[in-house]
């Protein structure tokens, strides 16, 4: 097991001590939980580092027994960012029963394979512009945190709200700007 140093200063002595590392420290940071769902049906587990999912045309999985497995993003319909591994990665939801609170785009996703979604992604359009979409999904309390979806697994991204958004100023408030002060004369 790798040793990790600790140098403590005493008296203008410096004192090395070991102690053992529980697990590598990047890994712990940069990976994530994740469910590939494939084209063809079929779904994959394992770790992936989300920094360099709109970058490359492959993504690099690493698999629970510490294989990396290189998955061509033309092959995927969508990558599921979640709590747990669990069996059934079936979503709870797949739309919202009413408006959503969250602040963004309230977005309906239409796979190529008639697949319907919907979902909350950033009101950025250079998000939007990548390699795919990321989305939060209608179920907040799920297992699934969110979901990156490549643009080869879409038909259609149709924006039905935004949602959030800083109201304007009412132009009534001009008016009253100009009225005096009653107290302040």
């Amino acid at each position: 097991m790798p040793q990790k140093q600790r140098f403590h200063a005493k008296a203008g002595v410096t004192v090395k001590k070991s102690m053992p590392r529980a697990k590598s420290l990047a890994t712990a940071s940069t990976h994530k939980k994740v469910i590939v769902l494939l084209v063809d049906g079929r779904s994959v587990k394992g770790y992936l580092n989300p920094g360099s999912l709109g970058s490359a045309e492959k993504i690099d999985l690493l698999s629970a027994e510490g294989e990396h497995r290189a998955i061509d993003l033309q092959d995927v319909k969508s990558i599921h960012f979640v709590r747990e591994f669990l069996d059934a990665l079936a979503p709870e939801r797949k739309t919202f029963l009413s408006r959503p609170k969250l602040d963004g785009l309230w977005v309906r996703l239409r796979f190529r394979d008639e697949d319907v979604m919907e979902g909350i992604v950033a009101n950025d359009l250079l998000d939007l512009l990548d390699k795919g979409v990321q989305l939060t999904p209608p179920d907040l309390h799920g297992n699934t945190l969110r979901i990156f979806i490549p643009r080869s697994a879409l038909a259609e991204v149709r924006v039905l709200g935004v949602v959030g958004v800083a109201r304007r100023a009412p132009a009534d408030s001009r008016a009253a700007a100009s009225q005096s002060k009653l107290f302040t004369e």
